[in-house]
């Protein structure tokens, strides 16, 4: 489990097809000191939960099935691309953001940018079968990051990311039209699926 916080910005340092290509090993480079990470350790990237195989002083290698691959944006990374990295939750963190399960429900797409009082307006259009889930100022995960939904339309949806976040995160440097991990929250999926029964 996760909070929506990140704690660092990762570069992917290799990429290495497995399985006929199917599934690949990502060499992640990261300012943490990543010999303290526990092998089997879960680390969001991005937004995904994936498992710590091997890890030195600086880096850290997770291995992506063919399912998480097709399910997400993963496929598209090479060396260099730049993902947000979040530790798993321990037993006393702090919950600064909302509970985050690590399990991308679904890629979306950044439609527009606008700067806003200091602040960034980002427009996202999600997948029809997760729009259900997205409910003004509730809750979303986007890459990795808890934020606060603001408007609804349809299948998109807005939301601001103050100069702060902007910087420690890589939604600063998002461009429009880059494909975004989205989960959806919790909450509302568990309540949605309530009410098919009601």
């Amino acid at each position: 489990m996760f909070t929506g916080i990140i704690t660092a910005i990762g570069t992917i340092r290799e990429v290495r097809p497995l399985g006929d290509g199917h599934d690949m090993r990502l060499t992640i480079a990261t300012p943490w000191n990543a010999a303290e990470i526990a092998l089997g350790a879960s680390i969001s990237c991005n937004g995904c939960c994936l498992t710590v195989i091997e890890r030195d002083a600086d880096w850290f290698a997770v291995e992506v099935s063919a399912e998480s691959i097709a399910k997400t944006a993963i496929g598209s990374w090479a060396a260099g691309t730049r993902i947000n990295l979040e530790r798993a939750l321990k037993l006393g963190d702090e919950l600064g953001g909302h509970i985050v399960s690590g399990h991308v429900d679904g890629t979306g797409v950044l439609i527009a940018r606008t700067e806003e009082n200091g602040s960034w307006r980002l427009l996202f259009e999600a997948p029809r079968e997760l729009a259900r889930f997205i409910a003004p100022k509730g809750s979303i995960t986007v890459n990795g990051v808890s934020l606060t939904v603001n408007e609804v339309d349809g299948v998109r949806f807005g939301v601001n990311i103050i100069p702060h976040t902007a910087v420690v995160t890589t939604l600063g440097a998002l461009g429009v039209q880059d494909i975004v991990h989205l989960e959806i929250d919790m909450l509302a999926r568990y309540v949605a699926r309530l009410t098919e029964f009601s």
